[in-house]
């Protein structure tokens, strides 16, 4: 089963975004659907396009050892994506990443991702590392994005 990208309703009582001016702030999205509450564990929880995208070799070593956080960087920068289109902007229009991780030796994966929605020019950006995030332990990515998109 793939999960549908985009911030829907939160996981939680706060806004998924919000415009402000001519910015819009995204709060953290996290590989987890927002509408079934499914946490994105692995290349089978993404379309077939992407898990081919992202060099899926089907073998079982590689793939469960680099899948979980390549499918996960793709869902949350794919939601980011959704729901930058959705207020009427594009990849383009974001100026500003901060991406957090459970271990900072994913993030090369995950910049390979990146790559993939910001071919040319990425947004500035900044890297942490955190011990947790919510829900689960599976959680291992959580991304916010500014975008400066002018009303």
């Amino acid at each position: 089963m793939t999960l549908e990208a985009g911030a829907g309703k939160p996981l939680a009582k706060y806004a998924a975004w919000r415009r402000a001016g001519d910015f819009i702030f995204l709060s953290g999205i996290i590989p987890v659907n927002p509408q079934t509450a499914l946490i994105v564990r692995g290349y089978d929880d993404i379309p077939a396009e992407a898990q081919q995208l992202l060099g899926r070799t089907g073998e079982f070593s590689t793939d469960i050892k680099e899948g979980p956080i390549l499918a996960q960087s793709w869902y949350v920068l794919e939601s980011i994506r959704t729901t930058i289109e959705s207020a009427g902007g594009q990849m383009s229009d974001v100026i500003k990443l901060v991406q957090y991780f459970r271990n900072l030796d994913h993030f090369p994966h995950y910049s390979r991702v990146r790559k993939l929605f910001y071919p040319d020019t990425p947004p500035v950006s900044t890297v942490v590392q955190v011990s947790e995030m919510l829900p689960s332990p599976d959680v291992l990515i959580e991304v916010e994005a500014t975008a400066w998109l002018p009303q």
